[in-house]
């Protein structure tokens, strides 16, 4: 959080740096808004340019990434902008170098200017802007390594299904069932007559024996 405050911070002060440059005199007393884009391709001369097709046109493109990266919180749209700034300014450098003969750099207002200064330290400080970013964060990507292991009990570890029949219980282990099976007998009735006929103090069950 904090490096992107600072970033943003630098960035923007490039962005702000870069822009200003072509109000300021760029060579010999003469304003980079005088310099037309199309003449960084085909030669400078002396003619004046208008306010947008001059130097100013692609450093409020690359004030415009700026703003977009600071936002996006993109260190490349950042670089990039830097990288427009300091390309147009050394590309320019290289045309009035060649206009010129040489380039020179004087106190009295001759030579190169402020302008380019501003311009060069504009496309440095956004460099540095990108690399003191740190981005947007991304998301942590959690990765599902299957079911987590049961914690072992005092029974041993959690025995694995069986994939085929269960298997029959030990004789030990079955449930006995809670009642015997019932038993029936077969109890003669009681006939008072034959007791009778037979006297009594006499057994129907164990006669006395024949003489």
């Amino acid at each position: 959080m904090i490096r992107n405050i600072a970033g943003s911070v630098l960035a923007l002060a490039g962005a702000t740096a870069a822009v200003w440059s072509p109000f300021r005199a760029w060579y010999d007393g003469r304003h980079g808004r005088d310099y037309a884009i199309d003449e960084l391709f085909t030669g400078i001369t002396d003619a004046k340019a208008d306010l947008l097709g001059s130097m100013l046109a692609p450093f409020l493109f690359a004030a415009l990434l700026t703003l977009l990266g600071v936002l996006l919180r993109s260190r490349l749209l950042v670089a990039l902008a830097g990288l427009v700034v300091l390309g147009f300014t050394v590309l320019w450098m290289v045309r009035v170098g060649q206009a010129e003969g040489s380039l020179t750099v004087g106190g009295d207002g001759a030579g190169l200017g402020d302008g380019v200064a501003n311009a060069i330290g504009g496309g440095v400080l956004l460099l540095l802007g990108a690399l003191v970013m740190s981005g947007r964060s991304r998301p942590e990507r959690r990765v599902d390594h299957g079911p987590r292991p049961t914690h072992p009990t005092l029974d041993g570890p959690p025995a694995e299904p069986h994939p085929g029949p269960d298997p029959a219980p030990h004789p030990q282990q079955q449930t006995p069932a809670p009642y015997a099976e019932t038993q029936t007998y077969d109890v003669p009735a009681h006939d008072p007559d034959r007791d009778r006929d037979l006297g009594p103090g006499r057994d129907p069950e164990n006669p006395p024996p024949r003489s």
